[in-house]
């Protein structure tokens, strides 16, 4: 346990005996040290978090267990669904796999019945629910 000498000596040791430098509108105190302190851990936790993102995009790619079938259509060349995640999946004709979250059963049972999937995709699905991008098209 620390004694006031030791309370004492930690608190000038860490800069809390210091005279502030100046206070903030609602009358807080801004020491300098502490200033420097806080910027300093703001920063290397920004640094850190951007280089995290940057290499789990270009590391981490989205793997899909989801068997998707062959579909009859212009622009839709698979569709796969997930009734226990109520994910769906569709791979379109130029390669690219999106996947879409939170799409009741009923919407890939209405997908697979409709005459143009394409036209029931787009009125339907495309701008309807939050998406993943799975794979890029291809070149």
């Amino acid at each position: 346990m620390l004694g006031a000498e030791g309370a004492l000596f930690l608190a000038s040791s860490k800069g809390l005996l210091d005279p502030p430098s100046r206070s903030t509108a609602r009358g807080e105190i801004v020491r300098p040290q502490a200033m420097k302190a806080r910027t300093a851990s703001i920063l290397f936790a920004v640094s850190v978090f951007a280089t995290n993102m940057e290499a789990a995009s270009a590391d981490d790619a989205i793997i899909s267990h989801i068997p998707r079938d062959r579909v009859q259509s212009s622009a839709l060349a698979k569709v796969g669904y997930s009734k226990r995640l109520h994910l769906l999946e569709i791979e379109f004709v130029n390669g690219a796999i999106y996947r879409y979250l939170d799409v009741p059963p009923d919407v890939y049972r209405d997908l697979l019945a409709a005459k143009s999937k394409a036209r029931f995709y787009d009125q339907n699905i495309r701008a309807k629910y939050r998406s993943v991008h799975v794979r890029p098209r291809r070149k």
